[in-house]
């Protein structure tokens, strides 16, 4: 037996762990709400998913092959950073962390919102229901305090289990769907265009996370092989998910029903199969939520410590416990997001929520941008260390990721963008003080 292989596997997480990590990060609270806001649009809000699908799966690719060039941990951080320099490897560490602890927030308040279906003084009772949000996400930052095989395994089942209500309505489903809900094709009064372009913005909060399984990637037994096979397997497993169980919601019930649903998978299957089936439905929704949030706050301690060790974020960052754990991080983390629940949640829980997942979007959208053209800058600097035909796959890979992160910005309102633009600037002083503290240590 290699003495050193089983010393470096120990401790570690393989394949399924590594993509029920990822999929279970995309397959969150987003899906359960999608329908109901899709409505709106029409039937043409499914070529938004596949518009979104097509981008994912160029994206994925993309941190697949990047996983098998830079090992290091981190992520669209490490990618950016080794890309473009330590600057744009600040700002886009930076960025993604405030999506993090932003999604947190919003998945710790959707959950809730679920479990309201079994305990209604959640639904009026502002400050029971905040208190529920922070306990949810103060529970998966002490889960996540210990060994992250734990944190796999907790993913692992908790992915399980909550994909069986989308399998189920993404299936039988279609024996109840009606062709008359998907005309007109388009509800709206905008172009095809304009109205593809919205529910793509849409749809893309649904598969956040897709580069979930490359972030620990120091934690991941054989990261070359398992990250790329881990990261494409869950966009699959996802994408089909997401769209079969879409359209069944929205052939069982008529548009202008649909929109005004606030559990619209609930909802029906309780008009399929009864009682029963809507409170398994909220069961799972529940599952999702929570199983989601364990998971990315996992990586919610991760990003942070990656751009400590590069000297990019304050030292106190790179603490991590005796086990490996980057604690400071977490609980910054989730401070910040106990923090944005309890000052927004007198807002209403849907209004919330929607401003949350679209201010994460944006700030998840800047490391994507720049990780998808990484890999062709990291040729175009070391021209001797790759040839022409790596080039070329690359730049075939990473110019249509880069255009359909660009053009999924298009579809954010105006406000959303302002506030990225000000908690993104808000790092800069950060980042000044890190240089100027490593300056005044060389003096």
């Amino acid at each position: 037996m290699n003495q050193s292989g089983g010393v470096e596997g120990k401790g570690k997480i393989g394949f399924w762990m590594s993509t029920s990590l990822a999929a279970g990060n995309m397959i969150g609270s987003g899906v359960f709400l999608l329908p109901a806001a899709l409505a709106f649009f029409g039937g043409i809000s499914i070529f938004g998913w596949i518009f979104t699908v097509v981008g994912t799966l160029f994206l994925a690719l993309v941190f697949a092959r990047l996983s098998k060039l830079i090992t290091k941990a981190g992520g669209p951080y490490t990618y950016s950073r080794e890309g473009f320099g330590e600057f744009t490897g600040f700002l886009v560490a930076w960025g993604y962390w405030i999506s993090i602890w932003c999604a947190n927030a919003a998945i710790a308040v959707a959950g809730v919102g679920y479990l309201s279906f079994f305990i209604p003084a959640l639904k009026d009772n502002y400050l029971l229901s905040a208190s529920v949000a922070i306990a949810a996400i103060w529970f998966f930052t002490y889960i996540n305090t210990k060994n992250i095989q734990q944190v796999g395994l907790v993913q692992l089942i908790t992915t399980i289990l909550k994909i069986i209500p989308l399998l189920l309505l993404g299936t039988f489903g279609f024996f109840y769907f009606n062709s008359a809900h998907f005309t007109p094709l388009n509800l709206t009064l905008d172009s095809n265009f304009d109205a593809i372009t919205a529910t793509a913005a849409l749809t893309l909060w649904a598969f956040l996370g897709l580069e979930s399984a490359t972030v620990p990637s120091d934690k991941v037994k054989n990261p070359t092989k398992t990250i790329p096979r881990a990261t494409i397997a869950a966009i699959v497993i996802t994408a089909l998910l997401y769209i079969s169980s879409t359209v069944g919601v929205m052939g069982i019930m008529a548009p202008a029903e649909l929109q005004h649903s606030a559990a619209p998978f609930a909802d029906a299957a309780q008009m399929v199969w009864g009682n029963w089936a809507s409170h398994l439905i909220a069961i799972g929704a529940v599952i999702s939520c929570f199983g989601a949030l364990n998971g990315w706050i996992l990586l919610q301690g991760q990003i942070p410590l990656a751009a400590a060790r590069d000297k990019l974020f304050p030292a106190s960052f790179n603490k991590v416990s005796v086990k490996g754990i980057p604690v400071i991080g977490l609980i910054i983390g989730s401070v910040l997001a106990s923090f944005l629940v309890t000052l927004n949640y007198t807002r209403g829980l849907v209004q919330m929520f929607a401003f949350i997942i679209m201010l994460s979007t944006l700030s998840c959208l800047l490391p994507y941008l720049f990780s998808s053209l990484s890999e062709v800058m990291l040729y175009l600097r070391k021209k001797k260390s790759f040839n022409k035909t790596r080039f070329i796959a690359a730049v075939c890979i990473s110019i249509p990721a880069f255009l359909y992160s660009l053009w999924a910005i298009t579809g954010l309102e105006y406000e959303i963008l302002l506030w990225g633009i000000i908690l993104l600037s808000a790092g800069l002083p950060i980042y000044a003080f890190v240089k100027l503290k490593a300056r005044k240590k060389r003096l």
